[in-house]
């Protein structure tokens, strides 16, 4: 196994491919990425055996901002004839799988393979199941990533529960909620997901707690704060939706969200404003360090060039307000499914100095 393949926005192939030689480089293990524009997967090939395993092993797939999953192994040429003898064969190099997952880019070429995934699938699990190198039982076992760049081209990899993303490709299936006045309600939703351990929804995520919503309207990330029995100030010029004002949980204030103040602090402080990166970081340091929030969910709209620098800045600069402040907290950054040209931030407070947490 002599690679990790990485899934990412397409578009974004450059930033995934300088993120993980960034960190590569940082670990001492060499290696070069191999990818094209609007592709959706970058390859990172390791030409020593073993250091694509260690490189795995080594970073943590939160610390990763651009890639939505990844898969360490290796690449097949197969005949239309017989895709599944090839497949099975290299199973017998990688270790036992818990599940099978069987994969294309997140492009329009990818989404032509569907038939043929169609096609394959049901006779592959049954192969992998009597072959025993996929065995649903053993739950902690890795889950077995079977890509397809074409009908002839296959990726056969392996990725473990405890270090990487919990779906396929990296793409959480979640459900438009009707009622949400708009579609970016399923941001947030994502951002829970990608974050907050769902063990801990009903603490973190409990009923009564009170929340801040910056640029609100029409209120599709409010719907999200009030279908979890929060209370939430809307924080807004423009109007926001009659069905959220008429549930008795929120109070729309119309003001810029980036000058407001709440009067007391409060448990989450969520932002969807499209605004410059660092005015965005700048106010997430605020709210964390004048203790306004204990939480806080907040999207960076990126620039067109250098997204990746501009992210680390951003990332730099709110570590150095808490440090400063004396403010221990956990930071973590991650270009979800469901956002476009930007990035989802989330910050938790786990220890301040400089003032006590309300």
């Amino acid at each position: 196994m002599l690679e990790l393949l990485l899934h990412c926005r397409p578009g974004f192939e450059g930033e995934a491919a300088t993120e993980i030689q960034t960190l590569a480089a940082e670990r001492g293990i060499n290696g070069y990425v191999v990818t094209r524009d609007g592709a959706a997967v970058v390859r990172f090939v390791c030409p020593a055996a073993g250091d694509a395993e260690r490189l795995m092993g080594a970073i943590d797939f939160r610390e990763l901002i651009f890639a939505r999953q990844w898969a360490l192994g290796s690449w097949l040429d197969v005949s239309t004839e017989d895709r599944i003898s090839p497949i099975i064969t290299a199973c017998a190099s990688g270790p036992i799988a818990s599940r099978l997952w069987l994969e294309t880019a997140d492009t329009n070429d990818g989404k032509a393979l569907a038939a043929l995934i169609r096609k394959l699938e049901r006779p592959l699990e049954s192969a992998l199941l009597k072959t025993r190198f996929v065995r649903p039982k053993q739950v902690d076992a890795p889950r077995l990533h079977v890509f397809l760049e074409s009908g002839q081209r296959i990726f056969v990899g392996w990725s473990w529960p405890d270090n990487a993303a919990a779906w396929p490709m990296g793409i959480p299936r979640l459900k438009f909620p009707r009622e949400a006045p708009s579609r970016s309600t399923l941001k947030l939703e994502e951002a829970w997901h990608h974050f907050i351990p769902r063990e801990e929804w009903d603490s973190r995520l409990a009923p009564g707690m009170t929340a801040v919503d910056l640029g609100a309207a029409p209120g599709g990330w409010t719907w999200q704060l009030v279908n979890r029995h929060m209370k939430v100030t809307a924080v807004d010029n423009g109007p926001m939706a009659r069905s959220l004002m008429d549930s008795g949980q929120v109070e729309h204030v119309q003001a810029d969200g980036y000058l407001f103040k709440p009067a007391r602090p409060v448990q989450w402080m969520v932002c969807d404003i499209v605004d410059k990166p660092a005015r965005s970081s700048a106010l997430l340091a605020r709210w964390l360090t004048r203790g306004w929030c204990r939480e806080a969910i907040i999207n960076f709209k990126l620039p067109m060039k250098q997204r990746y620098r501009e992210v680390m800045q951003c990332l730099a600069h709110v570590q150095d307000a808490l440090d400063a402040a004396n403010i221990r907290a956990s930071i973590a950054c991650k270009q979800l499914y469901t956002d476009r040209e930007e990035v989802t931030c989330h910050v938790r407070v786990l220890h301040a100095g400089s003032y006590k947490v309300q």
